[in-house]
């Protein structure tokens, strides 16, 4: 069931070209953005149409859409995601390009975007640094910091060509956005829109746009710190190599190497000594890598069942020939070792009668063992969840 209402006279079929703005109280602007649009479709010859997401605004923004000719989409949903996702999905048109309705950006100047388009580009993302920032357009923690941050994250996780992240004026094809499933309804819609489209391997280019200051009298819908948070945690959420494995990694090689330095002996560097102490660190360091390693595993194999995230096809090699029977007999052998290590340190406190042990000793026993005994049953707990997951996977 829809969770939008279209309102304005339909259109005839063949329509090439929808751009979709969402609105809410954009009177002030509004007008101005639609016949820019409806010119630019006029100039470029396209069979078009403007669609007006209104997301619940208290102004004339509606009216002013629906006198000018522009289909009006009611959507009741509040958010950033769900106003463009409504417009996008009852949009008419083979194409789409997107764009806020605050007059910042010149929809006017369409005819670069329509061309990648029709050369078969499936992504075409405006770039604001490479068209030009006009003074006062974007507050300097945008532009020289937020944006560029954020960007320079997409990059680095998912390998994006993209060089303006959070670029609100972009064309696609609908089809092509429409199969990305995309289910974020704030602003973070923005960037998982640009890192499912690199994921899903659409063709994807960029066009210099200049940024212009908005028209509107009030204060802009967007919150820097709270929406930029919101972005810079789904790309961390997105990708669970970077925000699990990688820091597992390296805490599990840290751990490994202090703690094979310090296993045999204490260590003296630079006149600071380095013993049990120092020893029990690098083994909480080991422990923590490796459950972030499974938690990583977790996060990948529940968001590609949940078809948030595409097919691994190595994570599938692994999962095929790694299957529950391994994961517990590693996580028994570990639980033995552990439990040896454990009877060992009971039977060296028995030479002494169980009287004072000396920990400088007794903890390079006991360490090993505990770090062993919650490796095994980590492993133990990690493979039978893996199951149940591969389960609802199928």
């Amino acid at each position: 069931m829809k969770d939008f209402v279209v309102s304005a006279p339909d259109l005839l079929d063949g329509v090439e070209l929808s751009i979709v703005m969402p609105c809410l109280n954009e009177a002030q602007t509004l007008a101005t953005c639609i016949q820019k649009a409806q010119a630019s479709l006029r100039e470029l010859g396209v069979n078009g149409e403007v669609v007006i997401a209104d997301n619940g605004s208290t102004d004339d923004s509606s009216e002013i859409a629906t006198g000018l000719g522009a289909r009006v989409i009611s959507v009741p949903a509040k958010g950033y995601g769900s106003a463009l996702m409504a417009g996008i999905t009852a949009a008419r048109g083979r194409f789409i390009i997107m764009g806020d309705a605050d007059d910042s950006y010149d929809f006017s100047v369409l005819g670069p975007f329509v061309e990648k388009l029709r050369a078969g580009y499936e992504f075409v993302m405006g770039n604001r640094f490479r068209g030009g920032i006009k003074p006062g357009a974007m507050p300097p923690l945008h532009q020289y910091f937020g944006n560029p941050f954020l960007t320079l994250i997409g990059r680095l996780f998912f390998h994006s060509p993209i060089g303006d992240f959070q670029c609100g004026l972009r064309g696609f094809s609908k089809a092509a956005v429409l199969n990305l499933d995309l289910r974020t309804t704030q602003m973070e819609f923005a960037s998982e829109m640009v890192v499912k489209a690199t994921l899903g391997r659409l063709r994807i280019t960029e066009v210099p746009i200049i940024l212009w200051p908005d028209g509107r009298g009030r204060p802009p819908h967007l919150r820097s710190w709270r929406d930029g948070w919101r972005n810079l945690r789904f790309l961390l959420l997105y990708s669970p190599r970077w925000l699990f494995l990688y820091p597992g990694l390296f805490l599990i090689l840290a751990g490994v190497i202090v703690g094979g330095w310090l296993w045999p002996a204490p260590r003296r560097v630079s006149g600071v000594s380095f013993d049990v102490h120092t020893l029990l660190y690098a083994a909480m360091a080991v422990i923590i890598g490796f459950q972030a390693l499974v938690f990583a595993v977790f996060t990948k194999v529940f968001a590609i069942s949940e078809g948030l995230l595409p097919e691994d096809q190595r994570l599938r090699r692994v999962m095929d020939n790694v299957r529950l029977e391994v994961g517990l007999v590693v996580g028994v052998v570990l639980v033995l070792l552990g439990l040896a290590g454990s009877i060992y340190a009971v039977v060296v406190w028995d030479r002494l009668a169980f009287g004072p042990l000396n920990p400088f000793e007794t903890l390079r026993i006991i360490i090993p063992s505990v770090t062993s005994l919650a490796l095994g049953s980590q492993i133990l707990l990690a493979s039978f969840f893996l199951s149940i997951l591969g389960l609802s996977r199928r």
